[in-house]
């Protein structure tokens, strides 16, 4: 009772195969795709959001929000 050899596999297989039919698995497979390409997407959203660097526009600041930072920094001088 070791280990499946490659017949037993190719047996679990088709029953798969017979049972959910190719359409229905490549929907899952498709679905499992977009999941998996989505959480990562996620995690580096995160990543970006929790240390941005010096220099680099953090969350929810615009192009505009940053040049009138600086324009009243320069007017103090």
């Amino acid at each position: 009772m070791g280990s499946f050899s490659i017949w037993h596999w190719l047996v679990v297989l088709a029953v798969v195969v017979l049972l959910f039919g190719t359409k229905k698995l490549r929907n899952v497979g498709s679905d499992l795709g977009a999941a998996i390409r989505s959480f990562r997407k996620g995690m580096q959203e995160g990543d970006e959001g929790e240390g941005s660097a010096p220099g680099k526009l953090g969350k929810g600041q615009s192009e505009d929000a940053s040049s009138a930072d600086r324009q009243r920094d320069d007017s103090k001088h």
